[in-house]
């Protein structure tokens, strides 16, 4: 199985959005409330700016000959950044 097939990339993300929407309605029916709502789409919203912000800006803006791999590879970049 080739997992870099554009087919199985595209299966992998409509599986994570099924996920995170399956999260949400699980969320919701517990606690059911506009805050709940309102809070959980901006914790999406913030999560996701940081995720980009570890790969797409830093590659891009802050150091392009860093290649980070992951987010501990990320984490171990700040390191060695602060130390």
């Amino acid at each position: 199985m080739d997992l870099t097939n554009p087919r199985w990339m595209y299966a992998k993300a409509i599986l994570f959005v099924l996920i995170g929407l399956g999260c949400l309605a699980l969320l919701l029916i517990d606690r059911p409330s506009l805050k709940t709502a309102a809070l959980s789409a901006l914790m999406v919203w913030a999560f996701a700016r940081a995720y980009y912000f570890a790969f797409y800006v830093i590659e891009k803006y802050i150091d392009p000959g860093y290649k980070f791999s992951g987010l501990f590879a990320f984490f171990r970049y700040l390191m060695k950044k602060e130390g």
